[in-house]
């Protein structure tokens, strides 16, 4: 009996002991298109993993990523994935700020010979606060063309962090706002160690200016089913701000 018990865990070693879950590393999900999102999982600072959502389109000229994943075991994993899947190389990665659910992966990309992108305020703080840097910068709101594709990075102000970004490709109506936008699952702004409430207001309105009619809205973290995201957040924003007295 030791000897048959002894074969069956030699044979199955990976399963999870019973009523335990196995751990999430990264999942990958059609959106629309060539558009499609991963989601990789960190501890956000209480001991329970967390899903952060990157995205990537794929072009005739290579694949663009979206921020990077936030585990960091999952780095080489997603460009497998991508590789295996679409046959296609990642050529760029923009990160839309600096905390680590967004550049954890930009030296290992850069190393990868992927051309790494933040815009200037991003770099400075992620100098400042001895973080992943880029190899390239963006200096103010900026169009890239990729193959077909063309999309808009646009700086709206302080919100979550003092250098969010979101991306905007316009002709698709597709919004990528990074943690700059929550999503609909959830009633919290979420974290705001770097956050200006005032200021992410006005910020989210002068996103909804521009980005009008968006048929997919990506958030940071949890669901994109929902493309009100949007004016979830100016809701949750709003109702903070008068629970906290504008603190």
């Amino acid at each position: 009996m030791m000897r048959i018990c002894l074969l069956v865990l030699l044979l199955f070693p990976c399963f999870p002991s019973s009523g335990q879950a196995p751990v999430q590393k990264l999942t990958i999900s059609h959106l629309t298109g060539a558009f499609y999102i991963y989601t990789s999982f960190g501890d956000a600072g209480n001991g329970v993993m967390f899903p952060a959502n990157g995205m990537y389109v794929v072009t005739e000229k290579g694949v663009v990523l979206f921020d990077t994943p936030w585990d960091t075991t999952q780095f080489q994993p997603l460009l497998d994935s991508i590789r295996a899947r679409h046959h296609q190389a990642v050529v760029l990665c923009i990160s839309t700020h600096f905390h680590e659910d967004r550049t954890a992966g930009l030296d290992y990309y850069r190393q990868q010979s992927i051309k790494t992108y933040t815009t200037k305020r991003t770099d400075d703080l992620s100098r400042e606060k001895n973080k992943p840097r880029a190899a390239h910068l963006i200096y103010g709101d900026t169009t890239f063309r990729v193959g077909s594709f063309v999309f808009e990075t646009f700086y709206p102000g302080k919100g979550h962090s003092p250098d969010n970004i979101v991306i905007w490709f316009g002709r698709e109506r597709i919004l990528y706002g990074g943690c700059f936008i929550k999503s609909t699952d959830t009633e919290s702004p979420g974290n705001l160690s770097d956050a200006d409430i005032d200021a992410w207001i006005l910020s989210v309105r002068k996103v909804q200016a521009k980005c009008t009619d968006p048929h997919f809205v990506i958030p940071g973290h949890q669901s994109w089913k929902d493309k009100n995201a949007l004016g979830h957040t100016l809701r949750l924003l709003r109702k903070y701000k008068e629970k906290t007295g504008g603190r």
